[in-house]
């Protein structure tokens, strides 16, 4: 087969499309003939050489996808060759074949095409995950989403409307704050224009957010505890904004708020299993009722790699960028 792979790390021109051997599934697992795949931020540190994929994953990018089933591994039950599914992965995603833990599996929604199955896998598990079984958002209360427009923050917002929060995002510039509107944004920030402290705080009468998702880090650490309401929940998934922060713990005290940081990629496979089945579970109803919708910003060719990774890198786009494997 082919994959995207990484000989040395560097700019996208480091993502080089080579044969490399076909994947075997192992114990539990299934492999997967691989039709979409999806670009994650994770995927640029790959590439950079900061983020090596954890023991025993492909070495090659690629946090999901999607395709059909073209083998079974020893102790699979519930799978089928010929299954059309989408997959969270711990790498192996800008791939022709993946092996993947079956437990990691989930069938494609009701409605939905099998490429774009390829966005799902990797944002509605970590929302769900983060906001809702270990924030607690709870409905009435108020959700702030950094990064409103990215494959998170789409992904976010329609899932907190979907259970009754209100929602408050930060995104750059009005073109990008009016698609969050679209999807249901109630409060609407532009971080380059405004403070999103004291936007937050003006529209919850001082109150602040309930829960605040967060993919910058470092440079807000401080800024979001002053946003958070009291008993509020803050959920660290991402370090755009770098890793050592000053926190101040009476702020915080004050508050009476819990800070929590997770990533998904090393989890150990019984706790993605349990994600994983808590989305399919709670959210695949609502994409196959069409209350929740994967946002597709653009697709390139899985061997045009470095073309998707200039476009994440160049932050113009809304929702997800997906590479879509070729039939040659």
């Amino acid at each position: 087969m082919h994959a995207i792979t990484i000989p040395e790390p560097g700019g996208p021109e480091a993502l080089v499309w080579a044969e490399v051997p076909d994947p075997v599934p192992g114990e539990g697992e299934v492999l997967v003939e691989v039709v979409a795949s999806a670009v994650n931020r994770a995927d640029l540190l790959q590439r950079q050489g900061f983020y090596d994929p954890p023991p025993g994953s492909s070495p090659y990018p690629g946090l999901e996808c999607s395709g059909r089933i073209v083998a079974l591994g020893p102790a699979v039950s519930g799978w089928a060759v010929g299954d059309e599914v989408c997959a969270l992965l711990a790498g192996g995603g800008y791939a022709e074949k993946v092996a993947v833990p079956a437990g990691q599996l989930l069938p494609v929604p009701e409605g939905l095409d099998l490429t774009t199955a390829a966005a799902l896998p990797e944002v509605t598990a970590t929302v769900w995950s983060n906001v809702f079984m270990i924030a607690h958002l709870r409905p009435g209360e108020t959700l702030l989403v950094h990064g409103g427009a990215s494959g998170i923050g789409t992904m976010a917002i329609q899932l907190a409307k979907a259970v009754g929060a209100r929602v408050a995002v930060t995104a750059g510039g009005p073109e990008k704050l009016a698609r969050c509107a679209e999807l249901g944004a109630d409060i609407l920030i532009d971080y380059r224009e405004q403070d999103f402290v004291e936007e937050i705080r003006k529209a919850t009468d001082g109150a602040g957010a309930d829960v605040i998702l967060d993919i910058v880090g470092a440079k807000y650490l401080g800024r979001n505890v002053r946003a958070l309401a009291v008993n509020g929940r803050l959920a660290v998934i991402g370090l755009q904004g770098g890793t050592k922060g000053e926190l101040n713990l009476a702020a915080l005290l004050g508050k009476r708020g819990a800070i929590t940081a997770t990533s998904l990629r090393a989890r150990p496979l019984g706790e993605k299993a349990a994600i994983v089945a808590a989305v399919r579970e709670h959210v695949w109803p609502l994409i196959g009722g069409g209350r929740v919708r994967a946002v597709v910003d653009s697709t390139v060719p899985l061997r045009d790699a470095a073309e998707a990774h200039r476009a994440l890198e160049a932050g113009a786009h809304v929702g997800k960028i997906l590479l879509v494997a070729s039939e040659d």
